[in-house]
C-alpha cells in the first residue's frame, strides 16, 4: 500500500497552498535576475546563484544547479531568458533524482511480523510532537493499529503535549513520569504494541544537542532495549527539521547524522516560511531520503515528499 495514499487532486492543491510564500519569494526573485535580459549569459547565472543561495537552497547544492545550467547553456548559445524558468525547473528534479532515495511511496512497512518501529529524533521545537501526532493520525486512517511511545521523558511538556495528540488521534499512548528512564518507555511501549499486535509504534525521544555524547548514548540504549523485543528495530529513524530555520537545519542534520544512524527526514512548518528551497539543498545535500514535509496545520497537512511534485509545485 502507497503511504498515506496516491496524490490527489486535493492533495496538490494543498502542497501549491503550502508552497506559496516559497514560490513567490523564488519567482519575485527570477523576475528581477531576466527583467531587461535577453538571454542567459554569465551575469545572468551570478544573479541567480544568489538567488538560489539566499533562497535558502545552500552553496554546495546551488553550485551544482549553476553547473548543470552553464553546460546547457554553452551547447545553446543563444538560449533565452523566458526559458529559465523551465531549465531551472527540470535541473532541480533531474539532481533530486540522480540522488537514488527513493520516494516515500517506495517505502514497505514490511515487518515480519512485528509491529513496525518509528524512533522520532529532532531538537526541541521543530515540530515533533505535532508531526508524531499527524503520522500516527494518517497511519489510522489506511486502517493501521498505532502505539506511541513518550520516551522524551526530559520535559514534562513533551509528555503532556504528545498524550493530547494521541487522545486527539485516538490512539494508545504508554509513558511515565518526568524523569524516567526513556530505554524504559521504549521497552514498554513495545511489548504493550506486540501484545496487542499494533502495526506501527513511533518513539519520541529527547532533543537535545547540548551534549551529543550524552543523546548518542541514550539514543543508543533505545535502541539496543528495543532490539530485546523486535531483533530488527528500529525499522526507522526519522529525523524532523524546522524548515523554516533555513540554514540551521542544515546544521541540525549534521549534529544528529553524526550521533545516530537517521534513515529518514521529516522537513516540518514549509506552510509559514519563503525558506522551502532548503528541501531541495537538504534532499541533495544528505543521502538520506526526504519522506515527509509539513504543509499546514491539519492532521492532513503532513505529506509525503515526491520529488517530482514538489518541484512541480514550486515552479507552478
Amino acid at each position: 500500500m502507497a503511504l498515506f495514499g496516491i496524490f490527489s487532486r486535493e492533495k496538490k492543491e494543498s502542497l501549491d497552498k503550502g508552497l506559496e510564500k516559497t514560490k513567490e519569494n523564488v519567482f519575485k526573485k527570477l523576475s528581477r535576475v531576466v527583467i531587461g535580459k535577453s538571454k542567459v549569459d554569465d551575469a545572468v547565472l551570478d544573479e541567480l546563484e544568489e538567488v538560489l543561495i539566499t533562497s535558502d537552497v545552500g552553496v554546495d547544492t546551488t553550485l551544482r544547479i549553476i553547473q548543470r545550467i552553464e553546460k546547457r547553456v554553452s551547447t545553446d548559445k543563444f538560449m533565452g531568458t523566458s526559458e529559465l524558468n523551465t531549465i531551472l525547473k527540470e535541473e532541480i528534479a533531474a539532481l533530486l533524482e540522480e540522488n537514488n532515495t527513493p520516494d516515500a511511496d517506495d517505502f514497505t512497512l514490511q515487518t515480519n511480523g512485528f509491529p513496525y518501529i518509528i524512533m522520532v529524533v529532532g531538537v526541541n521545537g521543530v515540530g515533533k510532537t505535532t508531526t508524531i501526532g499527524k503520522l500516527a493520525y494518517q497511519f489510522k486512517q489506511q486502517g493501521k493499529s498505532v502505539y506511541i511511545g513518550a520516551a522524551d521523558t526530559f520535559r514534562a511538556a513533551a509528555i503532556d503535549q504528545l498524550v493530547i495528540w494521541a487522545e486527539r488521534v485516538g490512539v494508545p499512548i504508554i509513558k511515565q513520569k518526568m524523569g524516567s528512564d526513556p530505554a524504559s518507555v521504549a521497552y514498554d511501549t513495545l511489548a504493550s504494541a506486540i501484545k496487542n499486535n499494533a502495526d506501527v509504534v513511533i518513539i519520541d525521544t529527547a532533543g537535545r544537542l547540548h551534549n551529543k555524547l550524552n543523546l548518542m548514548n541514550e539514543l543508543s540504549k533505545i535502541k539496543s532495549v528495543m532490539k530485546k523485543l523486535i531483533p530488527d528495530a528500529p525499522h526507522e529513524v526519522l529525523l524532523i527539521l524546522d524548515g523554516s530555520t533555513g540554514q540551521n537545519a542544515f546544521e541540525q542534520a549534521k549534529q544528529f547524522t553524526k550521533a545516530t544512524e537517521v534513515t529518514a527526514l521529516a522537513l516540518t512548518k514549509l506552510d509559514g516560511t519563503a525558506k522551502g528551497g532548503v528541501v531541495i539543498g537538504i534532499s541533495d545535500q544528505f543521502k538520506i531520503p526526504v519522506k515527509y514535509i509539513g504543509i499546514g496545520e491539519k492532521m492532513q497537512d503532513l505529506q509525503v515528499f515526491r520529488k517530482k511534485e514538489f518541484v512541480d509545485s514550486l515552479f507552478s
